[in-house]
């Protein structure tokens, strides 16, 4: 099973700690830590259709190609994995944020323009089909594939407490490890944040080649991007700056200069930090009514259900059976999202969702592999029926049709 099933609840819970414990002050909005979750299974989704890719690149480049074997039972080559992962890691994380290729998949983890744990799960869904590469150099020196799993699966939780306002400095701590302050700046559109702390566990790499920078005091960290998102759809936050690329690509005039886009940095060739628009300090907000947002939160509660039983079991289900099962969770988040960009047709989009997924599940035998008795099946099938129904009804009554205004 994904081992990341075993962390949602971990994630859910600290979440909603920290929303408890940092209640008077703006750490969140709704509409953007429910997009925040939602490029979360997005990136699972997608982590569904392509681990194989990366995972199976990796065992063929061991099998066939590796220079020595490190013993899997032996501690040195475990603490010799996750050290030289992070390393690598480091710079993976760099050429992230210095080109445009590798920038269009990172970004994503960058467009929230509040802190918190929710934005640690804001990750991206295409950038397994560019990092692959880095890490091949450990199955060439000899890495078991069950070490490198397990090490990048650790360097990636370590991650996420990270990303919290809630701990301030600490000392000593903050000049070896990453921590959160070290991390609220390179979330930073600050000039001093840009392009700096790179580091995954280990704030080290970042003082050996010269990308530091620590928190000033003085000076409160502004997240975000200088060219923000803008948008509650986490579909289009993954795909907005491969269709920037594209178009400034083929404005182009020669082979070399288009390929050259790919490669340059995201703000462009030549392009210093003075030459940046400033930060950008206003945040982007929902229009949607109250009544909207709280449909939005409850929709997000009922989505990690089925959310975390495809990640689950997405390995066991054919393809076919695995593609539907991801549609119906993509369907939820874009029109969850298009409800909260306030869009002409969200409510209508989302009602026809619900309609059509409480019809599903009413009518099909077997449910992604979800087993269980006939009678508890009915019974389910009852209260989906049931909230789908009462889901239209709360869209009919919070969004009447003088409400419901094209973005």
């Amino acid at each position: 099973m994904n081992p990341i099933v075993y962390a949602i609840p971990i994630f859910m819970t600290s979440i909603l700690l920290e929303v408890w414990l940092g209640r008077n002050r703006s750490r969140y909005d709704a509409a953007d830590a429910i997009t925040s979750l939602h490029f979360g299974v997005l990136s699972q989704i997608a982590s569904a259709f392509t681990r194989l890719f990366g995972v199976g690149l990796y065992v063929l480049t061991f099998e066939n190609l590796r220079l020595v074997t490190l013993p899997s039972d032996s501690l040195w080559v475990w603490l010799f994995a996750l050290i030289f992962y992070d390393f690598i890691y480091y710079w993976v994380h760099r050429f992230g944020h210095e080109v445009n290729l590798f920038w269009a998949a990172h970004q994503v983890h960058h467009s929230s323009e509040y802190f918190n744990l929710s934005t640690a799960l804001r990750q991206t869904s295409t950038g397994i089909f560019f990092v692959w590469p880095f890490y091949l150099v450990m199955a060439f020196l000899g890495v078991p594939p069950v070490v490198f799993i397990t090490v990048a699966l650790i360097d990636l939780l370590y991650q996420y407490w990270v990303h919290t306002e809630l701990v301030r400095k600490l000392g000593w701590f903050d000049r070896i490890f990453v921590s959160p302050s070290n991390h609220r700046v390179h979330h930073g559109q600050n000039d001093y944040c840009i392009d700096r702390n790179y580091g995954g566990i280990l704030i080290v790499w970042d003082r050996i080649f010269g990308t530091y920078a620590e928190e000033r005091d003085e000076e409160p960290v502004i997240y975000g991007l200088r060219k923000p998102l803008s948008s509650f759809n986490a579909l289009w936050g993954n795909f907005n700056v491969y269709r920037d690329i594209w178009q400034k690509m083929r404005a182009q005039a020669s082979w070399q200069r288009k390929l050259g886009v790919w490669f340059e940095p995201p703000a462009g060739a030549g392009v210093t930090l003075q030459d940046l628009p400033p930060p950008q300090s206003q945040r982007y907000a929902s229009s949607a009514p109250t009544p909207v947002l709280r449909y939005a939160v409850i929709q997000y509660g009922l989505l990690v259900i089925p959310a975390t039983h495809f990640i689950a079991s997405a390995a066991a289900l054919s393809l076919a059976d695995r593609t539907l099962y991801a549609l119906l969770l993509l369907w939820a988040i874009v029109s969850v999202g298009w409800l909260l960009e306030a869009r002409a047709h969200a409510k209508r989009f989302e009602q026809l969702r619900l309609l059509a997924c409480a019809t599903f599940f009413a009518t099909q035998s077997d449910w992604f592999g979800w087993s269980s008795l006939a009678d508890v099946k009915l019974v389910s099938s009852i209260v989906i029926l049931a909230a789908a129904l009462g889901g239209t009804l709360w869209l009919n009554r919070s969004i009447p049709a003088r409400r419901n205004l094209p973005a």
